[in-house]
């Protein structure tokens, strides 16, 4: 019953305003309103379309929303290429409310939603510039102008975590995906001075999980989404490097993945009649670093299982009496900048590591000397020397890779790193992890056991 109240109340919202209905401009004092269920109702949704653009399928239009999350309703201003999402005014703050949702240009040019008694969700803030109305490009950029056509205000200024065709994003924006089911947790991607860099935000924590580099050392100034590729600029505007599309087809536009933090290029299917991924920065699920929860590994069958070490604990601060254990065969993909060490060894990074209360594991790369510490054991996956997630290192090999996790102290003695080696025991059709500490020629004559060395 639920269903089909919702169902029947947003095609009442959606066709009052749909195809040759809807204007190509919204007017001074122009008003749209949805009414709120009095009651929540579970997976509801009513949109009301008041702009959409003339190209072929899929084109852009504009709604706004009525959305049932998490107990409430949720009032937001949306642009949408066919269905997916491009745009939201609550992309980065939801605007709650009840009764009604209201989207409204004033007459002093102001664009705004509001709610009940008039509550101010959200606005563009444009009041006494002049604005006469609102438009929606064929680029997908929603705009205010004055009577002389000068933007005033622009959805392009305000990214979200899509980049759409002919976009340019200057050094310094950062697109991000909603949050995850950790409201702590989202990714984001970073256009730096030398790098695109792709990172999980989780609460004061940030770690890296892909980078793409251009191949001479300049300084990057902006980037631009073109028909092929992203394209990287430098400051005389001059292109230095791309990321190029899989596919012929016109890309349209460029996204950060809300779930599960990959990069992807996205091009119109006229075999699928759907969006599809012509790229994507991540090639295996065990590079996405959410994956795996905290405290698995996943392993080269794409599959995640508990990292069951003897001695590992979350909290080290009150018991001095540890040491590392490395793990042959497993790497982290995430890297935190904040916690980089350079120009050490792989004994140095392990006494780094055994001397700070908050670390639990340690990455060490013989290439660069690079020492990685960690809060949590996020991210660990089954892998062995080289680069990182065969992307991201413009080529250069990293050499070998220790991975060392923290843990107690069986005996007496100073600070010591033993070698534990990460085995595979196959039965049946599923896969059982532990680690064991013995000596490597022993393993190779067990039979059904393998090293990760073997794959």
């Amino acid at each position: 019953m639920n269903l089909l109240l919702s169902f029947a109340i947003l095609i009442h919202f959606s066709t009052h305003f749909y195809g040759n209905c809807i204007p190509d401009n919204v007017q001074l004092g122009s008003q749209t309103t949805l009414v709120v269920p009095g009651l929540y109702i579970l997976g509801f949704v009513g949109r009301a379309f008041i702009l959409e653009t003339s190209q072929p399928v899929p084109n852009f239009r504009v709604g706004l929303t009525v959305e049932a999350v998490e107990g409430k309703y949720v009032c937001s201003f949306d642009v949408f290429l066919g269905d997916f999402k491009v745009w939201s005014s609550s992309h980065l703050s939801r605007f709650f409310t009840s009764e009604k949702c209201v989207l409204g240009l004033t007459w002093d040019g102001d664009l705004q939603l509001t709610g009940r008694d008039d509550e101010l969700g959200w606005r563009t803030a444009t009041y006494g510039q002049g604005i006469q109305r609102l438009q929606l490009s064929n680029t997908g950029n929603l705009v205010l102008v004055d009577e002389l056509n000068m933007i005033k205000w622009q959805s392009f200024h305000f990214p979200t975590n899509v980049m759409l065709w002919g976009q340019r994003l200057d050094v310094g924006t950062i697109l991000t995906s909603l949050p995850t089911n950790d409201s702590n947790s989202y990714f984001s991607f970073e256009i730096q001075r030398k790098k695109l860099v792709l990172f999980l935000n989780s609460g004061t924590f940030k770690y890296s999980y892909w980078e793409f580099n251009p191949e001479k050392p300049v300084e990057i100034s902006f980037v631009r989404l073109a028909s092929n590729g992203l394209q990287i600029f430098n400051d005389e505007s001059h292109k230095i490097a791309q990321i190029p599309s899989k596919r012929l087809q016109l890309l349209r536009f460029l996204a950060v993945e809300n779930t599960t933090g990959n990069l992807g290029l996205y091009y119109y299917s006229t075999k699928t009649m759907k969006l599809e991924a012509s790229f994507r920065a991540l090639r295996n699920k065990c590079d996405e670093p959410n994956f795996c929860a905290a405290d698995e590994i996943c392993t080269v069958s794409n599959k995640c299982s508990c990292l069951e070490i003897k001695g590992y604990s979350r909290n080290f601060c009150r018991n001095s009496r540890v040491e590392m254990m490395e793990i042959r065969g497993a790497v982290s993909i995430l890297r935190d900048v904040n916690r980089k060490i350079v120009n050490g060894t792989r004994e140095s990074c392990a006494d780094s590591c055994i001397d700070d209360c908050t670390c639990v594991g340690a990455l060490f790369t013989s290439g660069n000397s690079e020492c990685y510490l960690y809060e949590e054991l996020r991210g660990v996956k089954e892998g062995g020397a080289g680069g990182r997630n065969g992307a991201g290192d413009g080529g250069r090999g990293l050499g070998d890779v220790s991975f060392m996790v923290k843990v107690l102290k069986g005996g007496k003695g100073g600070k010591t790193l033993k070698k534990w080696v990460l085995v595979l025991i196959v039965v049946g059709d599923g896969l059982v992890l532990f680690f064991h500490l013995t000596n490597e020629d022993i393993l190779h004559k067990k039979e059904n056991i393998k090293s990760t060395d073997q794959y």
